[in-house]
């Protein structure tokens, strides 16, 4: 029921933007905050604290915003609702998503990196001699469709792996319990628990951002009507996500764990205090350095769209910038 309500606000919204009135006067509430309407890219949980810490403990409102995080889900695609300008804000789960977006001409940028990691693992059993991410070569591999466009791409161009190790994963672990020789994509802070928690043993995980997997993670994308029109409130959007994802990792994450859990009543408190350990103990919101909380670089897309045009996946007339500004960040 709370994602239909996320999706019937949603769908309200996106009348809304087809209203004649001003986008300038349509954010501006009653309080005299700015309104933004944020999507995410799943169902709340620890990989978003940092956003609902900021909600939570008052980050947006001091700086003049009335954020509404709209929870995301299996029926919840974030470029087409920001694309319909459903959305003020929304979520870009990896650069790949990010750098599509820049392809089809989508009025849309990255502004802002919270995860210099990208959390994607390979997870394997631990009793197959199976030690490096090189060891899956050749072995089936559990991957979902989006990924055969995304992270596979680099390890088909690093590790040599092909096509045809490609298995259907549905987000559902049995396939790989039930049989030892198959690898399974995951994130470090979800896949690894929940299968040691059902079969009783922990897996080899292989995080790809340790071994060079150039792409950020959880970024946030912007309209460019907002980045246009008003640009002090995509810069209070930023510096207040800062500041909730520094408190949630450092702080009490209480107030963003009650408003998660409140968005998602089946997450449970084991599963947040779990990802959030993983998130500090592998870096994987400020790689290592707090100043690097929501940062990007230019080097770095860079890095990634060659790595991206080396294997067919992007044109060469493509440029980086077309995906990003670093204007908004600190």
């Amino acid at each position: 029921m709370k994602l239909l309500r996320h999706l019937a606000i949603a769908l309200a919204a996106l009348a809304c933007a087809c209203s004649p009135e001003s986008k300038t006067d349509e954010l501006t509430g009653a309080e005299g905050l700015t309104t933004l309407r944020f999507a995410t890219d799943w169902r709340a949980q620890a990989e978003h604290g940092g956003f609902y810490q900021a909600l939570a403990t008052g980050e947006f409102e001091k700086r003049g915003l009335k954020v509404e995080i709209i929870q995301g889900g299996p029926g919840v695609n974030v470029p087409q609702l920001l694309a319909a300008g459903a959305v003020d804000m929304g979520m870009g789960s990896n650069s790949f998503i990010v750098m599509n977006l820049a392809q089809e001409k989508a009025p849309v940028k990255a502004v802002a990196a919270f995860m210099q990691k990208d959390p994607q693992v390979l997870i394997a059993h631990p009793d197959q001699g199976i030690e490096t991410i090189a060891d899956l070569k050749g072995r089936p591999i559990l991957l979902s469709d989006a990924s055969v466009t995304a992270f596979w791409v680099w390890l088909k161009a690093k590790y040599g792996f092909t096509d045809d190790q490609v298995r259907k994963y549905t987000f559902n672990a049995a396939p790989f319990l039930s049989d030892k020789r198959v690898g399974q994509q995951g994130y470090v802070t979800s896949e690894p628990y929940t299968i040691e928690k059902a079969a009783g043993f922990a897996p080899k995980v292989f995080l790809l951002a340790d071994h060079g997997y150039p792409g950020y993670a959880t970024m946030v994308l912007a309209r460019d009507a907002l980045i246009t029109e008003n640009p002090e409130a995509v810069r209070a959007f930023v510096e207040a996500s800062i500041a909730g994802w520094r408190s949630y990792l450092d702080g009490d994450p209480a107030p963003g764990d009650a408003l998660i859990r409140t968005d998602n009543p089946e997450m449970t408190q084991d599963v947040l205090d779990q990802a959030r350990d993983k998130l500090k103990s592998y870096g994987i919101v400020d790689g290592g350095d707090p100043a690097m909380t929501g940062r990007m670089t230019e080097a770095r897309w860079t890095e990634f769209l060659e790595m991206a045009r080396g294997q067919g996946v992007y044109p060469a007339d493509l440029e980086a910038t077309s995906a990003y500004t670093l204007d908004f960040l600190p």
